[in-house]
């Protein structure tokens, strides 16, 4: 778990997505300071209005990063012209990414009685609490202990009671959504998600993050469901964290990359249209530059459509917290180097599917009057002038795509 500290400058948008940002960061399990030098982590939502707010974000840029451990910098300047924070040692990233970037590739937390809550037409569903990894450098084990799994059936009805509330998208959440069961003896993710999808009910299914090792064994299984299954997203978010055996050893992850490789395969086997997520932390304190390099290879080679890029920072208590870190320009170097190749592979993505017809769920209202939906795939899919189209969250409709953005696209009711 981190602490953060915040600064939000502009307009009520970048307030807004100040809001969405911290929101995300306490469902997670961190909380916040007043101080930047109380925190793990700083984070400057920035304006870029005239040339002397440019010259203001600039130099509180500056005065952050000698306050604070880390520095995310996002917000309209940031987006617009961010190679003018290259010389200031900070994390360059847009907004929605910025709760990821935070977690420092660490499993996500939640508090000890989380139940289901409807956000909107969201229903978030934790359906269980742990994990069964011990990462050299996650702090949440420390909080949340091994996995506690409740019968499936239990979760099955809090799925149907989110639907029946009113639910068209369904997020499976958990620690590690993989290991589920694990501590019955039995795996019972697919066995879930097919008794999910079986409720009655017009909605969507998003399965949250599963690492690669509790992944693998069920894989195919798993990827049949997928298959079988219109209301699942083609989607699935496996951190690999590197490309490197060694450095993974190092990290005590419970994959190697032959094993993320498996479950890649058994994904595109079965699916035609599907999203890969993926995670990799950069600049690990045992990380060389031939271990960057074959994270790089492994990048291009499996091509993501949705890629995390986090730089390693110390968590106190942690066993990487003991070893001898990399310095800030390395990883600065590389965080870059990634995330230049991650930016080419989803404005890759988002621009094959121009002129394409998809199927969209409304999730959310957007900026001004459009609305923000997802494919079957949850690629993400803006609709503008959501009102003319009599268009509200919830709503099914298909589009077709008209242009995009490196990640994500415009959508045009058929």
């Amino acid at each position: 778990m981190a602490t953060y500290h915040i600064e939000t400058y502009g307009c009520t948008s970048n307030r807004g997505e100040s809001r969405q940002i911290e929101r995300k960061l306490r469902d997670a399990g961190h909380y916040r300071v007043d101080t930047p030098e109380k925190a793990d982590v700083a984070i400057l939502n920035t304006c870029t209005v005239v040339e002397k707010t440019e010259r203001n974000m600039l130099r509180r840029a500056e005065e952050l990063e000698a306050e604070t451990a880390d520095l995310i910098v996002t917000g309209c300047m940031a987006l617009a012209q961010g190679d003018e924070f290259g010389d200031i040692d900070a994390q360059v990233l847009h907004w929605e990414d910025v709760p990821t970037a935070v977690t420092n590739g660490e499993c996500p937390t939640t508090t000890p009685d989380a139940e289901p809550v409807l956000d909107g037409v969201v229903g978030i569903l934790p359906i269980a609490r742990g994990c069964m990894s011990n990462c050299s450098y996650c702090i949440t084990k420390f909080a949340t202990g091994r996995v506690d799994s409740p019968p499936v059936a239990e979760n099955v009805e809090k799925a149907r009671a989110l639907v029946h509330a009113g639910a068209k998208e369904l997020r499976i959440t958990g620690q590690d959504t993989g290991v589920y069961g694990w501590d019955t003896g039995e795996r019972k993710l697919p066995e879930l998600l097919d008794r999910i999808c079986d409720i009655d009910g017009e909605f969507r299914v998003r399965l949250g993050m599963a690492n690669p090792g509790g992944v693998h064994g069920i894989h195919e299984e798993l990827a049949d469901v997928f298959a079988e299954n219109e209301k699942l997203y083609n989607f699935i978010h496996a951190p690999v964290q590197s490309g490197s055996d060694d450095v993974l050893e190092d990290m005590r992850r419970q994959h190697r990359v032959e094993k993320f490789k498996d479950i890649v395969d058994a994904f595109d086997e079965r699916l035609d249209h599907w999203t890969l997520s993926t995670d990799f932390i950069v600049g690990f304190p045992t990380e060389d530059e031939a271990d960057h390099e074959l994270s790089m290879e492994l990048l291009a080679e499996v091509r993501p459509e949705k890629i995390n890029v986090t730089r390693f920072s110390k968590r106190p208590g942690t066993d990487a917290a003991d070893m001898k870190g990399l310095g800030g320009t390395i990883k600065k170097e590389r965080s870059k180097a990634m995330t230049d190749l991650k930016m080419d592979i989803c404005r890759e993505v988002y621009g094959s599917m121009v002129g394409e017809t998809r199927e969209v769920l409304v999730v959310e209202q957007g900026t001004g009057d459009s609305v923000k939906c997802r494919d079957e795939a949850y690629r993400q899919v803006i609709v503008t002038d959501a009102t003319e189209h009599d268009i509200d969250p919830g709503d099914m409709l298909d589009v077709t795509i008209t242009d995009s953005e490196t990640v994500y696209c415009f959508g045009e009711p058929v």
